[in-house]
């Protein structure tokens, strides 16, 4: 799988043997395969995002997504493929480009607070925010995650969050909840959230998605916020997740995590490390017994 960000061409499958910034026995790599956790996740985690008026006004005033959603939602995936995938030094290098970007990004809050998009704290919330989502939709809409691999995923998000200025990554779940209690006195409802709600459930955001799950998608998203920010936000019962659209979603979860496209990210990542193109859809037992045997030293 090849593409094309700020100029730098993309390819998850060389150089041959390149690691990327997180090993291929990640809960990360598990996670970032599946399509459903990642196009829900990545919705919570703008939610929580734009629940902070700087973050919200930084996005809503400096990115193309309210004119061009598909292309701005394409952009972020690529890159979050790339920071789980990628061959390293190519994710350093389109990271650093995104961050030399959003060094341009100041302006001031309706409210009249000024913002800067590099500002630590808000480099913090977005990281955050991103493993949180990710995770917890592939936990609540594919497959349950254990406890101690919730952990391992939030302490291994790391490795990427300071790729991209994150200097406070959360270690664990709860360590997410203390950061978002610290900034939830801030956290307000807006207009905007209702509006990218909108085009979420348009289809003009995803239209790879089936439009009978565009609506379920966002409401999905939106069950992921702990019930107290749901309300904060003003998420009312329109929002509601029904049964049928939570088994709906879980189907086409269980489903997205077992079918492997050749030329993605996660199938050409595993060719490059010398791995089966199928190395990600065996079992975990599997997974392992491959993985002991590359490290195996070689006799003659």
């Amino acid at each position: 799988m090849a593409d094309n960000y700020l100029g730098t061409r993309i390819d998850f499958a060389s150089p041959q043997g390149e690691p990327a910034l997180l090993p291929p026995d990640s809960v990360q790599w598990r996670v970032y395969k599946n399509q459903i956790a990642l196009g829900i996740g990545g919705i919570a985690a703008v939610l929580l995002e734009f629940a902070e008026p700087r973050i919200r006004s930084g996005v809503w005033d400096h990115s193309t997504y309210k004119v061009d959603p598909i292309g701005r939602s394409r952009r972020t995936g690529t890159v979050a493929l790339l920071a789980c995938y990628g061959p390293a030094s190519t994710a350093r290098n389109v990271i650093g480009m995104v961050n030399r970007m959003h060094g341009k990004v100041v302006g001031e809050t309706p409210g009249g607070e000024k913002y800067r998009a590099m500002d630590p704290v808000l480099l913090d919330w977005v990281a955050a925010t991103a493993s949180y989502g990710f995770l917890m939709a592939y936990d609540r809409f594919v497959s349950p995650v254990t406890e101690a691999d919730k952990d391992r995923f939030m302490r291994d998000g790391e490795a990427i969050g300071r790729q991209f200025g994150a200097r406070r990554t959360p270690q664990s779940i709860a360590d997410f909840m203390v950061m978002m209690e610290e900034l939830e006195p801030r956290f307000e409802p807006h207009p905007i959230i209702s509006e990218f709600l909108g085009i979420i459930e348009s289809g003009r955001a995803a239209p790879s998605i089936p439009k009978f799950l565009h609506r379920a998608v966002a409401r999905a998203a939106v069950s992921l916020l702990p019930p107290h920010i749901r309300q904060c936000l003003g998420l009312g019962r329109e929002y509601d997740l029904s049964v049928p659209e939570k088994l709906a979603l879980k189907m086409a979860g269980k489903l997205a995590d077992k079918r492997m496209d050749a030329k993605s990210a996660p199938v050409q990542a595993s060719l490059r490390l010398g791995l089966p193109a199928d190395f990600l859809y065996r079992s975990p037992a599997q997974q392992r017994r491959l993985l002991g045997e590359m490290r195996e030293p070689a006799f003659a």
